[in-house]
């Protein structure tokens, strides 16, 4: 089995780092509680809905307006602007044209790359992809950011820039759900879940987080 009685609770507001090492069952969870598959057995609840029970369309719908993805391959349209990019979710959710451009501009800018609204994701670092890959989770303002392995691409300083964003959207309210294999990454996190061979193993619900301070 994957996963195997695993069971644990994530409430609003919570920045958790899943970890383990490769086969430890971290995809299989993160594409669970992403509705992006099902449980063969069990029961998720995500906002008291169980999803396990839901139709496609009705996943589809959950994805989009409750669920924030952020991957390690940025999955961004290469030849695209940045700006349409984030816009593209918007089109899919039926947000007015001048309030899907607006809110793209503005994300863009939170995430520091205000001057770079029409530059493809070609003509972009990777760190900066990222960020616009960030900007794209919060498109339709989602309850839950899912992010799998969101530094794995990137250098070191790159990465730790990353997680600071994430730190500050989690301290802005919003739930943060990231599956990492690099204990230095989930050190961020204010709650570590241990997993292997498809068992929580540990769940480190005091775990303190550390916060970088680039200025030593």
């Amino acid at each position: 089995m994957a996963l195997d009685d695993v069971s644990f609770e994530i409430k609003k507001g919570e920045f958790v780092a899943i970890m383990g090492p490769s086969g430890s069952g971290k995809s299989t969870l993160m594409h669970i509680i992403g509705a992006l598959d099902i449980p063969t057995s069990g029961t998720y609840l995500l906002d008291g809905e169980e999803v396990g029970k839901l139709s496609e369309d009705e996943l589809a719908d959950i994805r989009n307006r409750k669920i924030g993805f952020v991957f390690q391959a940025y999955n961004l349209l290469p030849r695209t602007t940045a700006l349409k990019n984030i816009i593209l979710p918007m089109v899919y959710a039926g947000i007015p044209k001048e309030e899907r451009e607006k809110r793209a501009a503005d994300l863009l800018e939170m995430v520091g790359l205000g001057d770079r609204l029409q530059s493809t994701s070609s003509q972009l670092s990777g760190g900066q992809q990222q960020r616009v890959a960030i900007a794209r989770s919060l498109a339709n303002n989602p309850s839950i950011i899912l992010a799998d392995e969101p530094t794995g691409n990137l250098a070191t300083a790159q990465g730790e820039e990353i997680m600071e964003i994430f730190q500050e959207l989690n301290e802005k309210g919003h739930t943060v759900i990231m599956i990492t294999h690099e204990s230095y990454i989930a050190e961020h996190a204010r709650r570590i879940i241990h997993l292997k061979d498809g068992k929580v193993v540990e769940d480190n619900g005091n775990h303190k987080q550390r916060r970088v301070n680039h200025n030593n």
